[in-house]
Parts: C-alpha cells; sequence; structure tokens
C-alpha cells in the first residue's frame, strides 16, 4: 500500500462496519419513536448520529493497523458529542412539556435522553467488532471477510440490546380497569379517593359517562418502591394520556396502604384495552430501580 493511500481491503472493512453500525441504530429507532415528538426528523436525526458515530468506530482498526495514532484520538471527541446528544434531547424535551397533555417529569426526560445517547454507542461498538472482525479473518477473498465481519456485529447487536432492555410497569404490577365512582364533587376509583375537582354537574356526568381509569397492583411488596414514586407515577400518566388524548382531566393518585396507584382520565379515544397497555409498557425509570438484595445488608459488624 503506497503512502497515503488506503487499500481496497481497509475500504471495504470500513463501508462494512458503517453500513452494519448504522442499520444497529436504525434497528433501534423503533424503541425510540413512542417517546419523540416527531417521526421523520426523529428518524432523520438519529441514522445521522448513528451513521457519525459507527464511521468513528470502523475507521479505529485502520487507523491502529497503519499506525495512524492520531486518528484513534478522535474516539474522545466522540463521546463528548454523545453527551452533547443527550443534553440536547433533554433540552428539547423539557421545552415540549408545556405542550404535552400531562408532563413526562424531569425523571422520565433524564431516562429518554440516557437512552438516545446509549444508541450511539450502540453504532460504534457495532462497528468497531465487524471491523475488527474482518481484520482478524483477514483472508483474501472479500466475501469471507465480509461474512464473519456482519454476523459477529449482528450478535453484538442482539447482546448489546439484551443487555440494555428496561423492564416496564407490566413485568412488576398487574394493571387492570378500575371503576369509577362520583360521590358528590368527589372521585374515587375502586374504593381508592383520587381528587375533589369535580366541582360541577358537567364535570361530574363526565367522568361517569365517559372517564376510564386503571388501578395498578405491584406484583411483590418491594415494587412499591418504584410505584410509589412521583416519577414513574408521572411517566405512566404521560403515556396513558399520549396513547388515548385528554378531552379533560387527568388525575394519578397511590393509595398507601396497599401500595396501588390509580390513573384515571377522560379521554379521547375511549379504549380501556389502549390504556391498559400504555400503562403496562411505560419503562421502569433508571431512577427508581432499587435491587431488593441490597436491602437486606448484613450490619452486624457495624458499632
Amino acid at each position: 500500500m503506497r503512502e497515503g493511500i488506503i487499500s481496497t481491503a481497509y475500504i471495504v472493512m470500513i463501508i462494512t462496519a458503517v453500513s452494519i453500525g448504522t442499520l444497529a441504530r436504525i434497528l433501534t429507532i423503533k424503541q425510540d419513536f413512542r417517546q419523540y415528538p416527531s417521526y421523520p426528523n426523529g428518524y432523520m436525526i438519529h441514522m445521522v448520529t448513528g451513521f457519525v458515530a459507527s464511521a468513528l468506530g470502523a475507521v479505529a482498526i485502520p487507523a491502529l493497523m497503519t499506525k495512524n495514532f492520531v486518528a484513534v484520538t478522535f474516539l474522545t471527541l466522540a463521546i463528548q458529542q454523545f453527551r452533547d446528544i443527550r443534553k440536547s434531547e433533554r433540552e428539547s424535551l423539557k421545552d415540549l412539556e408545556n405542550t404535552e397533555y400531562a408532563y413526562r417529569g424531569d425523571a422520565y426526560i433524564d431516562g429518554i435522553a440516557k437512552t438516545f445517547e446509549s444508541r450511539s454507542y450502540f453504532s460504534l461498538i457495532v462497528a468497531f467488532v465487524t471491523a475488527l472482525t474482518m481484520q482478524l479473518v483477514d483472508s483474501d477473498t472479500i466475501w469471507i471477510n465480509i461474512l464473519p465481519g456482519v454476523a459477529v456485529g449482528l450478535i453484538v447487536l442482539y447482546i448489546l440490546k439484551r443487555f440494555s432492555k428496561g423492564k416496564a410497569i407490566g413485568d412488576i404490577a398487574q394493571v387492570k380497569e378500575g371503576k369509577i365512582e362520583v360521590k358528590e364533587s368527589e372521585l374515587f376509583v375502586d374504593g381508592i379517593y383520587v381528587s375533589n375537582l369535580l366541582g360541577s354537574e358537567n364535570a361530574s356526568k363526565m367522568f361517569q359517562n365517559e372517564g376510564l381509569a386503571v388501578v395498578i397492583n405491584p406484583n411483590e411488596e418491594h415494587f412499591r418502591i418504584a410505584l410509589d414514586n412521583y416519577g414513574q407515577r408521572q411517566a405512566a400518566l404521560f403515556e396513558a394520556t399520549r396513547a388515548i388524548g385528554v378531552k379533560r382531566y387527568h388525575f394519578t393518585r397511590k393509595e398507601y396502604e396497599k401500595g396501588r396507584v390509580v390513573i384515571t382520565l377522560v379521554p379521547i379515544i375511549k379504549d380501556i384495552d389502549k390504556l391498559i397497555e400504555a400503562v403496562k409498557k411505560t419503562p421502569l425509570l433508571e431512577s427508581t430501580k432499587k435491587s431488593h438484595a441490597v436491602m437486606d445488608t448484613n450490619l452486624v459488624g457495624r458499632e
């Protein structure tokens, strides 16, 4: 290879790694669109970001093999750029808070922003591993290099997705339809007091005739730690309102004795199945997760 001119083998390696890395980002976009305000622009932003991340991962191996160590230092700049993406996503979603049916809440926004940042690392790692595999195979036949590289890249993507996959409310609790009752100006769901803001007769009739409610019952006592968290309940309310809309009123309330959580609203689309599904699929926020095993810490040795 002449100095300053990249070889055909490295060109093939970079193109393959970038393609698989970008594909990794495309395959994970579907996990983000539910939380993102606009499909076309959201897709474009994440596809371009995935392409840039995968390009950085793909060129690392050729840079090392050609002893161009300065090029590898761009990986540190990439990490800073990904952090800036998280910051910009957080600011963007906060700016949209006042335009939504219900607030996402700071905890949910922080989780979404971290997810956007981590997906960029997916592309970088997958592209890097693809390029590394092709370099290790190092066959004179191009296809013998490409096929193992693609296979290993996709396997790594699968592992990363499984590793990063979080739980949802439906994994730790039962979500069932609740019975709405209005007593004078007070609203109850399955006997749980929710609000006394239904002061007018019109509001009471609207809730009785059109209102929907679900009750979240934790499967185990320690799951209440997550479900009782205000940020988690706000996230569930947000997903509920995004799924079926809000015509008027929306409330969330927790019951202290058994740890049940109520979500109720007057929706635009009266579909209890969609409401239940939206609440079930609301992700558990990282800021609310607690390990039950950690609470069993042995304190016998403490003075």
